[in-house]
């Protein structure tokens, strides 16, 4: 399910988590999208994305996730910014326990629909 709002690009990809979907996920980013990860490497385009997604899903995580903020420009840009924890279980059986303040730049597509540009869970850290 594409996302019809900017908003909806994150809680679309906490479903696709919940479902363990690394695809639905991965469809989520433009082709050339960046997400930041904790060790601050970039990972970019669709094919690092996916190796990304597929280790985090890979804990079979758990979220809650509040939208705090939706700033959009001109109508095809927005910047959104949300407060979000995780539990999972790492593979060694041990429970995991993630959270943080995520800042994300969202792009309306040619259809209507948007996709991250830039996704960084961790992103609004100090805002």
């Amino acid at each position: 399910m594409p996302a019809r709002k900017p908003e909806e690009c994150d809680l679309l990809l906490i479903e696709a988590a919940h479902a363990g979907d690394v695809e639905a996920a991965v469809a989520l980013y433009e082709p050339n999208a960046s997400f930041v990860q904790d060790s601050g490497e970039v990972a970019t385009g669709h094919a690092a994305i996916r190796e990304v997604m597929k280790g985090f899903l890979a804990l079979k995580p758990r979220f809650t996730m509040k939208v705090d903020a939706v700033q959009n420009g001109d109508g095809t840009l927005a910047l959104t910014r949300s407060t979000w924890s995780m539990t999972g279980t790492d593979p060694e059986g041990k429970s995991v326990t993630l959270g943080g303040h995520s800042a994300e730049v969202v792009r309306r597509q040619s259809d209507g629909t948007w996709k991250f540009v830039i996704d960084n869970p961790h992103g609004s850290e100090n805002s």
